[in-house]
């Protein structure tokens, strides 16, 4: 019989309920996909590597602050949920202004922020995050070829660099498994973004 010792409580379902609101209308970048779906990915994810009941919520809560309200929306999942999940999810936004800085400033900031974070719980939320969406990219990449990356406010060698910084920057943080597959994954794009240019180019 499986342990039962440890439940997801009514907190996680206050939590799954307040992000479907907050992201209410709200769709993948180029896709109907709900964005529920990803916030669900990476939760899934997080619980899977064993994470805790506050982490799968900073999970479901990760984006909030950045594409729904910003330091507002923080103060809310504080009062809400509480000051672990409200740091994990501070630590996995990128920014809280409106409108966002420019992408190569924000990246190279987040990207500088995870090289010096210690707390495991923070890692694993980020990792999850990076790691759906690395795997979200690819599988779309293989579908739609080159006309992905319209959705995306930076061009595809921008993209590269960026996924595979995060690669080196959780290397630097800290191994564990969702890291080994993040960068199992952006082999994979990368390798498929080689030939597809390379056809391209001919």
């Amino acid at each position: 019989m499986a342990d039962s010792s440890w439940l997801l409580s009514r907190r996680f379902d206050e939590a799954l309920a307040y992000a479907a609101h907050v992201h209410e209308g709200h769709c993948r970048k180029g896709t109907t996909v709900p964005y529920l779906a990803h916030l669900l990915g990476v939760c899934a994810l997080v619980l899977e590597d064993g994470g805790s009941e506050e982490e799968a919520i900073a999970a479901l809560l990760h984006d909030a602050v950045e594409d729904a309200g910003g330091e507002g929306r923080l103060r809310a999942i504080r009062r809400r949920f509480g000051e672990r999940v409200a740091a994990i999810v501070a630590a996995c936004s990128d920014t809280d202004e409106s409108p966002k800085p420019p992408w190569r400033e924000r990246k190279q900031r987040y990207l500088a922020h995870l090289v010096a974070e210690r707390d495991p719980g923070t890692l694993r939320v980020a990792a999850a995050d990076k790691l759906h969406n690395a795997t979200a990219i690819l599988r779309d990449y293989r579908r739609v070829g080159e006309s992905l990356w319209e959705r995306f406010s930076a061009p595809a060698a921008e993209q590269m660099w960026y996924y595979r910084a995060l690669v080196d920057a959780f290397r630097a943080a800290g191994e564990g498994p969702l890291v080994g597959e993040l960068e199992r994954v952006v082999d994979e794009l990368e390798r498929l973004w080689r030939t597809l240019n390379s056809y391209t180019n001919e």
